[in-house]
């Protein structure tokens, strides 16, 4: 399972009952943030969760609504007896403009390791976990900017029969379940299909923000468990502000949802003007139904679907 919270939903300033655009989730006992916008520490601190566990930061983009409460959350994360690397990943340029920042967040316990993001898709895993996968895939805005999605790959159903008629030991079966390859002593190799059906539908979750429409959006919330998409508009006369702007209005993402299919989709990163983002989410709505206005704190718990455990 993943657990989800969307910490902040705000873009370009915080205010008093709205924090910047932050996303974290738990997989694993492992942290991803995305995106650390001014006031992420004080939201994750109001979730209960901890930054110590933060494996990966992601950046979506370097603008400050997205980045500013980094050396803050660095210094936490350093002050929590943080010692093991810190990976992370956004695009070209990551490295110049986290030590910029770094020059007030100098001394930490642990190795920061970048991955700065150079073409339009890249695929990699979330460290020590080779079926949690990570892809971050270029949208459009007026400076580089990437969305991200995960997927949790999930194996077949152990099949005991198989594992008996093919004189398996018995004690080889956890292991092999667990996708373990296993030479045995007599120098036979035992591998996971052996004992495993086809792989079964796993978890997926996409999040992008500022960005305008675009097909890539739609290639990787398809069929996702949860889309979460920028909003910044919600107003019907804010169409030609959108597109100056290279954002997004609710009708714009409920339309890619309507494309995407996710069993669900939460609007976030509203413009500070938008006071009331739930008295606009009916037309969103009427084109895709499971729309939500969602608040700073909102969360879920993503599980493997029950019909596939029959």
């Amino acid at each position: 399972m993943i657990d989800v919270c969307l910490l902040g939903t705000g873009g370009m300033m915080p205010l008093p009952y709205r924090y910047l655009t932050s996303l974290m989730l738990r997989f694993n006992g492992k942290e991803i943030l995305v995106d650390c916008g001014e006031g992420t520490q004080v939201a994750l601190r109001k979730k209960g969760w901890s930054p110590k566990p933060i494996d990966v930061i992601l950046f979506t983009h370097f603008h400050a609504d997205h980045i500013s409460g980094l050396p803050g959350m660095l210094l936490t994360m350093g002050n929590a007896e943080r010692t093991e690397p810190v990976l992370m990943v956004g695009p070209k340029g990551l490295s110049r403009v986290v030590n910029s920042l770094r020059v007030i967040a100098p001394e930490l316990p642990f190795e920061i390791r970048f991955l700065e993001l150079t073409e339009r898709e890249q695929t990699f895993d979330l460290p020590g976990e080779k079926d949690f996968h990570i892809h971050a895939f270029r949208v459009s805005h007026n400076v580089p900017c990437y969305g991200y999605a995960f997927s949790l790959d999930r194996a077949g159903r152990f099949d005991a029969a198989r594992a008996q008629a093919a004189a398996i030991p018995l004690k080889m079966w956890s292991r092999l379940q667990k996708g373990e390859t296993i030479e045995a002593e007599d120098g036979i190799i035992y591998t996971p299909d052996m004992v495993l059906g086809p792989p079964r539908k796993g978890l997926k979750l996409v999040y992008t923000t500022d960005t305008r429409p675009c097909e890539s959006i739609v290639k990787y919330a398809a069929g996702a468990d949860l889309m979460i998409c920028e909003g910044m508009y919600g107003e019907p006369d804010k169409d030609e502000k959108a597109r100056e702007h290279k954002h997004m209005t609710f009708t714009e993402a409920a339309r890619l949802a309507k494309k995407a299919a996710p069993a669900e989709l939460w609007l976030t990163h509203y413009s500070p003007s938008l006071n009331r983002p739930e008295d606009y989410v009916g037309t969103a709505r009427s084109i895709f139904p499971d729309t939500w206005a969602a608040k700073d704190g909102r969360s879920t718990t993503l599980v493997f679907s029950e019909e596939e455990d029959k």
